[in-house]
């Protein structure tokens, strides 16, 4: 097992690795909306939290040597389900045909408070 630490996006908050590569696969661990530049939400909103998190998705999958198109699954992590329709527009503009397999749950609580958390298995 290889761990994938890119500097573009926010270091792990406990005893994990960002990412994870494993027999063809890399397991990018949940990204909430940290701007690793500010090291605070990208914002309070759901829109500016989700494309953040697809950001930093985006900049570990770079650093593996993967792009957003080799992603085969997401599970996305909503605070409230509510804004899934916010959420799903935003994540159309990430991905295109084939599109990922994907789970969405609402969750009580997220690390920080955040409103989303997305993590993602891709391969090349």
């Amino acid at each position: 097992m290889k761990a994938v630490n890119s500097t573009k996006a926010p270091s792990a908050i406990g005893p994990y690795s960002q990412a994870v590569q494993k027999d063809g696969f890399t397991f990018v661990s949940g990204q909430l909306p940290i701007d690793e530049t500010t090291g605070e939400f990208a914002g309070a909103d759901i829109s500016s939290q989700t494309k953040q998190s697809l950001e930093n998705t985006k900049y570990i999958l770079e650093e593996a040597g993967l792009e957003m198109k080799d992603i085969i699954k997401t599970t996305i992590l909503l605070k409230n389900i509510e804004d899934f329709a916010v959420v799903n527009e935003i994540y159309g503009q990430y991905f295109s045909a084939p599109f990922p397999a994907r789970a969405t749950y609402e969750v009580s609580r997220l690390p920080k408070d955040a409103l989303i958390e997305i993590e993602s298995i891709a391969k090349k």
